[in-house]
């Protein structure tokens, strides 16, 4: 772990296709979910196809309340690598100010490569691009042992 970046991996008995499949269509997230934060996606959507889309998560932390996130894909290399930097976009009644805000910088990204049993499944969570220093402050908003159980999910339910 870096000082501004966790990175965790797992080996997962499935094809890198269907992974990315799964996590490419953000309505499956809620599956796969280690934090216990996502409450579903908002709005219409389908699997995204590339960098520069978006897509929207309903959220709840016991701090925050509700609010809803919106996702931008910054990364994508079909059956390779997918990532995404979360905006808010509606901002929890306790904090109403944070609309158009929030962590900037973040990323979550999954990496997928090839591997004797089916596939490594590496997903990294950083926050070197935050240049807030109250935001800094707070950062990380999720451990790695929540992004390790995202990933033991995932493996459950792509089957391996």
């Amino acid at each position: 772990m870096s000082a501004t970046q966790l990175r965790v991996s797992r080996s997962v008995n499935a094809p890198a296709r269907q992974i990315f499949d799964l996590l490419a269509d953000p309505s499956r997230h809620t599956e796969i979910d280690g934090s216990g934060m996502l409450r579903g996606v908002a709005g219409v959507a389908g699997p995204v196809t590339g960098v520069g889309e978006q897509f929207f998560m309903e959220m709840f932390q016991d701090a925050l309340g509700d609010y809803q996130m919106a996702n931008k894909i910054v990364a994508f290399e079909r059956d390779r690598l997918i990532g995404w930097q979360p905006r808010m976009e509606r901002a929890p009644k306790s904090a109403p100010d944070m609309v158009g805000h929030g962590p900037r910088g973040q990323t979550y990204t999954y990496e997928l490569t090839a591997a004797k049993d089916g596939t490594t499944v590496t997903q990294v969570y950083d926050w070197s691009a935050v240049t807030s220093p109250e935001i800094v402050a707070l950062m990380p908003r999720v451990t790695e042992a929540q992004l390790l159980d995202t990933l033991d999910r995932l493996a459950v339910v792509v089957g391996g």
